[in-house]
């Protein structure tokens, strides 16, 4: 075992967990798993839902694969800055921040960055105003959710509470964001820097890139080179490295955008513990820009958080 793989010690693969997120979390853990066992790390899976947090003192670092509420949302950030264990990703406030959509964009609208209008929603929400001040169509989401679970794009006023309704099942929080028609793009941001971009084209049967689109179809397309003129990608990337870096975000993640028929640019969110599985974008993000999946979770393992 060489001394670079023997500093890290004993690794806790940080999977599964109780968000909604789970069964994408217990595939992108595995393969975080088996990649760093392949590099020789003392790693094992370490699921929170299953064990106790007190059971991770046996262990002198984390990887944390958890998506969404309990595992990126800073609540494990903050159990493990209490037990003293190093671990991988962004810190409490930066998860707890970016886990959340509207306080994400409040943030980003006031230090001028561009990202699409929005409403928050409640039982009680005037709809028709909504639909009056944002136009039509719409995305409503959880505010706290990620994977596209709970999402929906409404294009009549009619459907704007029935989607409301179905987001509430899985967030008490809820937003109404503007529709931007156009291109979406993903960047992947690793130890400071910006990957090469990807375009995403899921199927017009998905009408978005869903859960589905996602994890399960097949004929989602990923195009890297994506497309974007080479000026065009530099600024697409800086403005994702910005984004990324007022969150208060560090070591990995991925920043989502839209760029509408116009050229613009627009942000749509924050992942700061992105999916690691066979479909996921960071893996070929990092193969475009030639880093191995080895060596990629290798150097999201070698950037913990003290």
């Amino acid at each position: 075992m060489s001394s670079a793989v023997q500093q890290f010690g004993r690794v806790a693969v940080l999977l599964g967990g109780t968000s909604a997120e789970r069964e994408i979390s217990l595939i992108s853990g595995q393969a975080v798993l088996s990649a760093l066992q392949a590099a020789g790390v003392d790693a094992h899976a370490f699921d929170p839902a299953q064990q106790a947090i007190a059971d991770i003192l046996q262990f002198d670092r984390a990887f944390i694969v958890l998506h969404g509420r309990g595992g990126e949302d800073g609540t494990m950030q903050g159990a493990l800055e209490l037990l003293h264990i190093p671990y991988t990703g962004s810190g409490v406030l930066a998860s707890a921040l970016g886990m959340d959509k509207a306080r994400t964009k409040q943030l980003w609208l006031g230090c001028g960055l561009p990202t699409p209008a929005y409403a928050q929603l409640r039982a009680d929400t005037d709809f028709a105003q909504v639909v009056a001040q944002l136009g039509l169509p719409l995305m409503v989401k959880p505010a706290h959710e990620g994977s596209s679970i709970g999402m929906r794009k409404v294009e009549k006023a009619e459907d704007l509470q029935p989607a409301y309704a179905f987001a509430a099942q899985y967030d008490s929080e809820i937003i109404a964001e503007s529709w931007v028609t156009g291109r979406e793009y993903t960047v992947v941001i690793l130890a400071g820097k910006a990957l090469p971009v990807i375009r995403l084209q899921p199927h017009q049967s998905h009408g978005f890139y869903d859960f589905d689109a996602k994890y399960k179809a097949n004929d989602t397309q990923y195009l890297c080179p994506c497309g974007l003129s080479p000026d065009d990608e530099a600024t697409l990337q800086a403005i994702a490295l910005e984004a990324f870096e007022k969150v208060g975000a560090q070591g990995w993640g991925r920043i989502d955008a839209m760029q509408d028929e116009q050229g613009n640019f627009w942000l749509l969110e924050v992942n700061t513990v992105p999916g690691m599985t066979d479909h996921s974008l960071v893996p070929m993000a990092a193969r475009a820009a030639g880093i191995s999946f080895q060596d990629l979770v290798l150097s999201i393992l070698s950037q913990t958080v003290k």
